[in-house]
């Protein structure tokens, strides 16, 4: 690699690094606060009773906690060690990237001329649908065949806790002892938990999120510069709405910024793009590596294949029958 190639690909590798980092904090330091903060089973009263109404309501939940692809992994496995069924927070993940409103506004401002309205919404539903699906069809299954073996344990062992040690009412997390008196800990011992709690998330997410842009920065700077060959696939109806899912896999964009990008692409058509917007959120590089921190690798690549198929067919019925050419 010549030294022009090794700095375009240092300076592709910052910058993604630096874009998608904070996210990565953010998302850690919620995930840190819920695991000190938050009782088990609260998210479970913000929830329909019924499992599919429960399915439904939370792949809304991203209009009302706006993160990013980026931050919502390390939220979603604290989440789930702290109880929340698996179904609920994997439409939750899938749907918060884009089923909030900064990628709504985001979308809109980028395809102004272009069919803003039709754009955006096209997005928002077919990213709720596509979430809800996967929610609806993994309630069927059990845990442990979606998540690391390592995660369900943790689960399995706090449900294990006899109910003589259940949390104090509206407390601190910490368990009744009869023989001793119940001790609140100091506020800000409570606080360098969460701080704790969330550096070790950080790092687990980063080592994969790391990975995932070094890949990311390889193709962007050593394989997408003069590919002529993606302008020969637009024209083609089936062909064109997977490779932007492919692209979208591989440049790992964040989901506030990825219209601005698909929005350039003129030679393509509003199904093709409407595709790269709804694939690349729920399924990219990084995040191939980042859901390694919760779920198997088997239900990944489950996942992936089942995403993209669905969305790729969607993309192509919603292009004939509800755009014209």
């Amino acid at each position: 690699m010549s030294s022009d190639a090794q700095q375009d690909f240092a300076y592709a590798f910052l910058s993604i690094l630096f874009e998608g980092a904070p996210f990565i904090l953010l998302g850690t330091i919620i995930s840190g606060f819920i695991d000190i903060y938050l009782p088990a089973g609260t998210m479970d009263r913000f929830l329909p009773k019924n499992r599919n109404l429960a399915v439904l309501a939370a792949g809304l939940m991203g209009a009302v906690f706006p993160v990013c692809e980026c931050a919502v992994v390390p939220v979603i496995r604290r989440l789930v060690s702290k109880g929340l069924p698996v179904s609920y927070a994997i439409t939750y993940m899938l749907a918060a990237p884009i089923v909030n409103p900064i990628t709504a506004l985001s979308t809109w401002k980028a395809f102004q001329g272009q069919g803003p309205w039709m754009m955006t919404g096209g997005r928002v539903l077919l990213g709720y649908l596509v979430a809800v699906g996967v929610g609806l069809v993994i309630a069927r299954f059990s845990m442990r065949s979606i998540l690391r073996k390592s995660l369900v344990d943790k689960i399995e062992k706090e449900a294990a806790i006899p109910k003589a040690e259940e949390p104090c009412s509206g407390c601190c997390g910490h368990h009744h002892d009869h023989d001793h008196a119940h001790e609140h800990p100091k506020e800000d011992g409570r606080l360098v938990a969460a701080m704790r709690s969330a550096q070790k998330d950080f790092v687990d997410v980063g080592v994969y999120f790391t990975i995932g842009v070094a890949i990311t920065a390889l193709f962007n700077t050593g394989i997408a510069p003069g590919a002529v060959w993606l302008d020969g696939l637009a024209g083609n109806t089936f062909i064109a709405p997977a490779a932007l899912m492919a692209l979208a896999f591989i440049l790992s964009l964040c989901s506030t910024s990825d219209a601005f990008i698909a929005a350039t692409l003129a030679k393509f058509t509003w199904g093709a793009k409407l595709a790269f917007l709804t694939f690349g959120p729920m399924f990219d590089v990084k995040l191939l590596f980042l859901y390694q921190s919760v779920l198997r690798k088997k239900f990944i690549l489950y996942l992936g294949v089942a995403l993209f198929v669905v969305i790729w067919l969607v993309s192509i019925a919603a292009q004939k029958w509800v755009i014209p050419s």
